[in-house]
């Protein structure tokens, strides 16, 4: 599955991984489709589909929830009735957080092997901590990561560069040695303005386009494929 980047030369002396959460260690979305549809209904509007959902996530919540409102409300409409479906939606979240999500595979031996190599991990996603924090330490993933940044952590969230420079500053680390892995266009262009290299893994969302349209600098089939390049590189 392994996708060599053309400069290889770039993985050379990474000292730290920054890891997206969902679409990438964690199959979320069944999780978003149980929470969606309840507000749907609270709206009393019909259930989507799973394969909508993951269409629809990867830019935060604020989005997620404008995008479904837009199924059936004009722009007006979704302007009206945000605020309620946002406070639904969050409402229905925390009651099923983690219930229905699922780690994709090799992602603990990824994380692992990552630790067993004295790399430092931070987890940056566009899920508010809020969500994110009970979520990682659901699914045993939380004691991996010295920083976990979330969507409202600051002003600006992925693509934006400014979650992956906090962590560069935090661990006193130039963002040329530091390797961001993501499942979206999002997590490229983040990583790209942040002057980090960046891998993609291939099972994700990436808002329902396919993850070869990503400007990345390889795909990887699991952060463990992650893991195995980084030692190769590192023993050159």
């Amino acid at each position: 599955m392994l996708r060599y980047p053309l400069q290889v030369a770039m993985f050379n002396n990474i000292n730290a991984v920054i890891i997206d959460l969902d679409g990438t260690m964690l199959d979320t979305a069944p999780d978003f489709l149980v929470a969606v549809n309840r507000m749907r209904n609270d709206f009393s509007l019909t259930p989507i589909t799973l394969d909508m959902v993951k269409s629809m996530v990867g830019k935060g919540s604020e989005n997620l929830i404008t995008r479904v409102l837009s199924l059936d409300f004009d722009e007006a409409g979704v302007q009206q009735h945000f605020a309620q479906g946002m406070a639904s939606y969050q409402r229905h979240y925390l009651d099923i957080n983690g219930d229905h999500s699922t780690l994709y595979p090799e992602v603990i031996e990824g994380l692992q092997a990552m630790q067993s190599m004295h790399l430092r991990l931070a987890c940056v996603t566009n899920k508010p901590l809020a969500f994110a924090i009970p979520l990682m330490q659901k699914k045993g993933l939380s004691s991996y990561f010295e920083l976990t940044f979330g969507g409202d952590s600051f002003p600006r969230k992925k693509p934006d560069p400014q979650p992956l420079l906090e962590v560069s500053k935090q661990f006193e680390i130039a963002p040329a040695r530091i390797l961001a892995i993501g499942d979206s266009s999002n997590d490229a262009i983040a990583a790209r303005a942040a002057g980090c290299p960046v891998l993609t893994v291939p099972y994700g969302y990436n808002h329902g386009e396919a993850v070869q349209t990503i400007q990345s600098d390889g795909i990887v089939g699991t952060l463990l494929e992650a893991a195995r390049l980084l030692a190769t590189e590192n023993q050159h």
